[in-house]
């Protein structure tokens, strides 16, 4: 999707079902310079506020979102998921200081109120159920993921508003992939003691170095969640080697912008 300048990333299998508006951003189209260049979404990385602001307003405005009405939680690289309803309107939306405490998930059941979350690198995990119309993002970097945020994020959706597993859909966005993903054994020993399935996602590089593939161990989680496997779509684009569309915070060794997903119910 482009609107003007600003090009925007969205997925047939959400759009077609017509319950929602939702896109991850790229660094195009916005007013952000140096490192931010140019369509910074986030507060929390040194960018000028107004600019994110105005950068919001581009993005919000080619999705039919209100920027006002975003909701935000302050990410943490933790598992709190947090339900969200009309009176969590706009928190986040103007300032970071302002989003909801230690949350990385979102999960609204309320139409017109979208949801948002930032990344340069991490996981975003996107849900819709939509047969309750329920929708819901999660952040999921290598922590994230290890604590099982995306199966966290569909018992929530459960539990709350009585959705299936079987009836949702999920897009893992961009991220760091695989090919760019080099760790060392504290890592590894951290996904041995959360998941069962973490020699899966692990392909051994030899000097007690690792590429891990976070794309497969949410795919995983969320089969463990009990989606159905044709109901799960993979972006399987690496933010690190796709430095002329997306912020990559390894890719930058520290210093960049942040994308943003964003879903609202229509």
């Amino acid at each position: 999707m482009t609107s003007g300048d600003v090009r925007i990333l969205f997925w047939a299998s959400f759009a077609s079902t017509g319950l929602v508006s939702h896109g991850f951003t790229t660094r195009h189209g916005g007013v952000s310079d140096g490192v931010y260049a140019s369509l910074n979404m986030a507060f929390h990385v040194g960018d000028h506020p107004a600019r994110v602001l105005v950068n919001r307003s581009r993005a919000c405005a080619a999705l039919g979102m209100d920027p006002a009405h975003l909701v935000a939680g302050q990410q943490v690289h933790g598992d709190r998921v947090a339900v969200v309803d009309r009176s969590h309107r706009g928190r986040g939306a103007v300032a970071g200081e302002d989003s909801l405490p230690a949350t990385d998930a979102l999960v609204t059941g309320e139409r017109l109120l979208p949801l948002s979350s930032y990344y340069a690198d991490c996981v975003p995990i996107f849900l819709l159920d939509p047969v309750c119309r329920v929708v819901a993002l999660a952040h999921a970097g290598w922590k994230g993921t290890c604590l099982s945020i995306g199966w966290k994020t569909v018992q929530t959706m459960s539990r709350v508003y009585g959705c299936r597993p079987r009836d949702c859909l999920a897009i893992i966005g961009p991220s760091i992939g695989p090919c760019c993903y080099e760790v060392d054994a504290p890592l590894v020993d951290s996904f041995q003691k959360n998941l069962p399935f973490w020699q899966q996602v692990f392909i051994p590089r030899g000097g007690g170095k690792w590429r891990l593939d976070l794309w497969e161990a949410n795919r995983l989680i969320l089969l463990n969640a009990g989606l159905l496997p044709g109901n799960i779509t993979l972006a399987g684009i690496c933010t690190s080697c796709r430095q002329d569309l997306f912020f990559s915070y390894r890719g930058s060794k520290g210093c960049t912008g942040r994308m943003a997903s964003l879903i609202m119910l229509t």
